[in-house]
């Protein structure tokens, strides 16, 4: 193969990584409210979404090699998809939850092909600065072009919003993790050395994040840092999924625990009084009650919420909701047990979060591998948390889902894989890189030949 042809065909792949990572985490309805859930009966995303499932199997099949694909996915995820196509036929209508399944599919289709398409860090940092600049520059476009629609509203149905940003997006629970997510795309492309993208989208979106409102989200992103970087500042990177896994279970135990044990309840209103995460616990409390009666296989994919199962229940006199109006649960693990099983709900855990710290010990001493696992690690880390305040897991083409599979997928590739720098046909001077914190040495490993 020619050098210009490889040139051509090393832009095409890093062109079409750029349309699949901006499309999918836009939508094709833009600054649309209720896009988040209407994406299963609008024909536009339909359409529109049916095109990015084919061509992200195009790029898979057409750029990258079938045994990369095949170690993604591994065990874990494969039993995972299973038990969750087995949710899906246990559903109360199953053919309509088999079409939203679909997007879901589709979303992660595409996500790997934004991972795996892009021939090496520069071609994969391409495609983070132009698609996310392009995505918050749209942001800030609505605000002046579509004031009404990307600024929360008094008129809405949730007034206590008013004047908070969403940009592009249904809501602003979902601009605020988007814009977390670029966040550290910003940062990571700094580190890389591409200091102008880098520092622009880094700082343009946390901005935006401040004028969403998210309280959760802003506090999580420099805890999501913190607890990435600041290990591996002393030397202590291998701590990072031990770390990781503390935080997880605090996080747990000051959600879920204080609803199912009466002694964190207490202990938690001494310290806060008052605390009932906005009406969540609430939530958690009816979701505890109902797993309990279907603790195997749940009431089925997208069978539960805003069905007669909760429309016919009572509303608690002393309830911040409605239940009979909720659309999720406000906390993505109780959800997938609610509508999957607690199987489903342990097998989660381990492909969505033990496999990931597993993969995160694994990753060669390699500068790229190192820049995009602490990346990779720091998504993961934020979306995680915020999966006990909010729900996503398998939510069709949510943008937070779809940062959640690039993370958990993306540890999975660099911890197998040697991301080159650039494998673009010009000579470059060979640089060393040397690392204070002795963390990143020189390795001569295998390089992911995926193209």
């Amino acid at each position: 193969m020619s050098d210009a042809a490889l040139l051509d065909r090393r832009g095409v792949a890093t062109l079409l990584a750029m349309l699949l990572f901006g499309i999918t985490i836009i939508s094709f309805r833009p600054f649309s409210p209720m896009a988040a859930e209407s994406t299963g009966g609008d024909i536009v995303n339909q359409l529109g979404f049916g095109a990015v499932g084919g061509l992200s199997l195009f790029c898979l099949l057409a750029f990258v090699d079938r045994k990369v694909l095949a170690s993604l996915v591994g065990f874990w995820w494969a039993l995972l998809l299973g038990l969750f196509l087995v949710s899906v036929v246990n559903a109360a209508d199953p053919s309509s939850a088999f079409r939203t399944a679909v997007f879901t599919l589709i979303g992660v289709l595409a996500m790997l092909a934004v991972l795996t398409v892009p021939r090496d860090a520069d071609a994969i940092s391409t495609a983070f600065a132009v698609t996310g600049l392009a995505i918050v520059g749209l942001c800030y476009a609505g605000l002046v072009v579509y004031p009404d629609i990307a600024i929360h509203g008094t008129d809405s149905t949730e007034p206590q919003h008013a004047g908070l940003w969403r940009g592009a997006f249904s809501h602003k629970n979902v601009a605020g993790p988007v814009m977390a997510g670029l966040s550290f795309a910003g940062l990571y492309l700094m580190r890389r050395g591409w200091r102008w993208s880098g520092g622009l989208l880094l700082v343009s979106a946390v901005v935006f994040l401040a004028h969403t409102g998210s309280k959760t989200t802003t506090g999580l992103v420099p805890l999501a840092f913190l607890l990435v970087m600041g290990p591996s500042l002393v030397g202590l990177r291998r701590a990072v999924p031990l770390i990781f896994a503390v935080a997880l279970v605090v996080a747990a135990v000051a959600t879920v625990g204080i609803v199912v044990s009466q002694p964190l309840w207490d202990l938690s209103q001494q310290v806060s009084p008052g605390l009932t995460y906005t009406g969540r616990t609430t939530l958690w409390t009816f979701l505890l009650e109902m797993i309990e009666k279907k603790p195997w296989f749940g009431y089925g994919y997208e069978s539960f919420w805003g069905t007669q199962v909760v429309q016919l229940q009572d509303k608690p006199f002393d309830s911040d909701w409605d239940i009979r109006g909720i659309v999720h649960g406000h906390n993505g693990y109780l959800d997938v047990a609610v509508l999957m099983g607690v199987p489903t709900l342990l097998v989660a855990v381990v492909a969505f979060l033990i496999v990931p710290m597993i993969d995160f010990l694994r990753v060669p001493p390699n500068r790229e591998n190192v820049f995009l696992a602490d990346f990779f690690m720091m998504t993961l880390m934020f979306t995680a948390f915020n999966a006990f305040l909010e729900s996503f897991f398998f939510r069709r083409v949510d943008p937070v889902w779809l940062f959640f599979v690039l993370a958990v997928f993306g540890l999975r590739y660099v911890s197998r894989f040697t991301i080159p720098g650039n494998v673009a046909p010009q000579k470059r001077r060979t640089r060393r890189i040397v690392d204070w914190a002795g963390l990143l040495q020189p390795a001569w490993s295998r390089t992911a030949r995926n193209h």
